[in-house]
């Protein structure tokens, strides 16, 4: 299992846009993808469950990969995170 925590930096937070763009990412890898914040966990490749955790600018978020591809997940998606999308 791969883990990273990420502070979400992008201006205006996870919005829709960039959660579709996290998901359609993490639909590409084998590896389950979770994302955890505020003790609350979802699914990374739920858009629904991405914008239930409404991740402002500042908020700290654990992403978590766990799979065959699992290390070239968490970097890629930890970028997006970081507001490079």
């Amino acid at each position: 299992m791969e883990s990273t925590e990420i502070t979400i930096t992008h201006a205006e937070g996870v919005h829709a846009r960039p959660a579709s763009v996290f998901v359609r990412e993490a639909a590409k890898f084998k590896s389950e993808v979770t994302l955890t914040s505020d003790g609350t966990t979802v699914n990374g490749k739920s858009i629904m469950g991405l914008l239930m955790l409404a991740l402002c600018n500042g908020a700290q978020v654990t992403l978590n990969t766990e799979g065959p591809d699992e290390q070239d997940a968490v970097a890629k998606l930890a970028e997006i995170l970081s507001g490079k999308f």
